[in-house]
């Protein structure tokens, strides 16, 4: 079996966490041991991951070191698809003790210019402040910011995905049995122009949309959306709240989750579903039980 895994944002940096280099190792090992799983089952695997803290991380260290020349976010984005990249690498390749191929490819995505996303930034980025710390930041700086819990953040574009191609070289390196991590961040946002060359374009696309996209384009069978809950819940956050095992395609848009929230798994999930794939979503140390159904929430067409 093909499985698209998604690393959510907690398999590097856990909410409240800094932003250093070995508090994401130590994370990372732990999501590597769980993915390792699936690779030991004996299922063809794809990484994809999150960058939201580190690309904008990156983005307030560039204004810091020459305001107003700083690199743009999918500059931004191919740093970090590397960083991230390399330290799923090298603890896949420990937590698997070098059996198998593992790479990191830095793929880009092409998103239409035209897309209404960039006039309605909602894509979460960097670290979280207090109100009026953002909006101090927002004004120097330029942002659009929004509020994230009961925290405010800078909010970037998140345009749709609709192309990647990069494809043909995922396509070499799945059919030769190795691991690949691919599609970080959601990928590094391009753009067509009238001559049909590549260029980039300030954004972050959402990295689970996209990850279900690339499931569809690699004909995968299953979509892992990975995060630090067990599963999607009914009335979260209220004493009522109750773990969903599954879900159908019309019950998960009734839910009308927010933006910020499970949102953008369901939205992805469903994407997925509707082409006849595996989707669910849970728990990251219970990846291999979301695949075989004894945890998480799975979304189906319809039930059986």
């Amino acid at each position: 079996m093909l499985v698209v895994a998604a690393l959510g944002g907690n398999a590097l940096l856990q909410r409240g966490q800094p932003l250093t280099a070995q508090v994401q190792r130590e994370n990372v090992k732990v999501a590597a041991r769980a993915l390792a799983e699936i690779v030991k089952a004996g299922h063809q695997l794809v990484i994809t991951h999150g960058n939201g803290p580190q690309v904008g991380l990156l983005a307030l260290q560039n204004d810091a070191y020459t305001p107003g020349e700083s690199y743009p976010l999918d500059v931004l984005g191919a740093q970090t698809a590397g960083m991230i990249g390399y330290l799923i690498e090298q603890e896949m390749e420990n937590a698997l003790q070098h059996s198998c191929p593992i790479v990191t490819l830095l793929t880009q995505v092409v998103v239409d210019l035209n897309d209404p996303a960039f006039s309605n930034p909602t894509k979460y980025i960097g670290p979280v402040y207090s109100q009026t710390e953002a909006e101090q930041r927002a004004l120097k700086s330029g942002w659009q910011i929004a509020q994230d819990g009961d925290k405010w953040r800078r909010v970037v574009a998140s345009p749709q995905p609709l192309e990647i191609p990069d494809l043909q070289v995922l396509q070499l390196l799945v059919a030769q049995g190795t691991v690949v991590i691919c599609n970080g961040g959601g990928g590094i946002p391009v753009v067509r122009d009238a001559d049909n060359n590549l260029q980039g374009i300030e954004a972050v696309i959402d990295k689970d949309l996209s990850s279900a996209f690339l499931a569809k384009q690699l004909g995968a069978d299953a979509l892992l959306l990975l995060t630090d809950v067990e599963a999607v819940y009914q009335g979260f956050g209220t004493p009522e709240a109750q773990p969903l095992s599954t879900l159908t395609i019309a019950e998960s848009h009734e839910l009308n989750l927010p933006a910020g929230s499970m949102g953008p798994k369901i939205n992805a999930a469903c994407s997925f579903a509707e082409s006849g794939g595996f989707s669910a979503i849970g728990r990251l140390s219970e990846a291999l039980a979301l695949l075989s159904g004894q945890a998480g929430t799975h979304i189906v067409a319809e039930h059986s």
